[in-house]
């Protein structure tokens, strides 16, 4: 049995624009948040993201691209667990499986720990850019390894950091720092974000590699242009400045994207809908 049949609920709420024709983009939800350490409801953030992507303009005219003419496959979401262990199999079969359809994929949180179940499943070689206002380095969160903020100590322990770019962290504990030191996790800092490097320093970082992953923690933004996130840090980064260098990926073929942490009970529609546009860019992207 197929690992889709077995784990998806197959009850789409994204409209695709376009049912014709074969599926360019896959999008599925993963529902998970039980590792949350501040503000929980970040499970019901894959149906927001979808109810605001369906109530936005997708035509995208800085990439020439217009998303009603594509076709986009939504899964639905993966069966409800909170139990961290069995997410990250149950995620980690799913991907596998839709691995091999060689489509872009488009994941939708939920906690940053999904990463943890996706990202490794692709080639070693793909590179992984993360946007976040934490580095998640900690070896362990509330007695647990298996946490949002430990989740890409538990990457880097297992398959290094050469394929690693973290962007925007303002917000993190001398241990992180020290790991980060030791294992070489390439950075572009928060500071050089608002000093107007960052498009620059990214479109350097990201040049070795042929295929990127991409995750988004909403929590990489300042809570004014962010407000819904499950752990808002202030003085941060803006929403266009987050678009400008997303779009620093414009070159690159972009083989999966998560988007992670809108907690919509805390939220005023602006988040959601900054998910919404930067999903509609990194698909256009990808089809231009």
């Amino acid at each position: 049995m197929s690992y889709l049949d077995l784990y998806l609920n197959k009850n789409p709420l994204i409209t695709s624009p376009n049912e014709g024709g074969e599926s360019l983009v896959i999008v599925y939800g993963i529902p998970f948040d039980s590792t949350h350490s501040f503000r929980p409801g970040t499970r019901f953030g894959p149906d927001a993201i979808r109810s605001s992507f369906n109530n936005i303009e997708i035509f995208m005219p800085q990439f020439n691209v217009d998303l009603e003419s594509v076709n986009i496959q939504d899964l639905g979401n993966t069966a409800h667990t909170v139990v961290a262990t069995q997410m990250l199999d149950m995620v980690s079969k799913i991907t596998s499986e839709l691995i091999s359809q060689n489509k872009q994929l488009i994941i939708l949180g939920g906690e940053h720990l999904i990463t943890l179940g996706t990202y490794p499943c692709f080639p070693k070689n793909t590179g992984y850019i993360v946007f976040d206002a934490h580095y998640d380095l900690r070896d362990e969160y509330a007695n647990t390894k298996l946490s949002h903020a430990a989740y890409l100590r538990r990457i880097v322990e297992n398959q290094g950091s050469d394929t690693i770019v973290h962007v925007g962290a303002r917000a993190y504990v001398k241990e992180e720092m020290a790991f980060k030191k030791e294992n070489n996790v390439k950075s572009i800092t928060d500071r050089e974000i608002r000093d107007g490097k960052a498009v620059k320093l990214i479109k350097d970082a990201i040049s070795v590699f042929d295929k990127m992953y991409v995750s988004i923690d909403l929590d990489v933004l300042d809570p004014a242009f962010a407000p819904g996130v499950g752990n808002p840090e202030a003085v941060g980064i803006t929403s266009r400045e987050l678009y400008d260098m997303i779009c620093a990926l414009e070159d690159k073929h972009i083989v999966a994207a998560d988007i992670v942490e809108l907690c919509p009970d805390f939220d005023n529609g602006s988040t959601a809908a900054i998910a919404a546009r930067l999903m509609s860019a990194i698909i256009a992207m990808n089809i231009k």
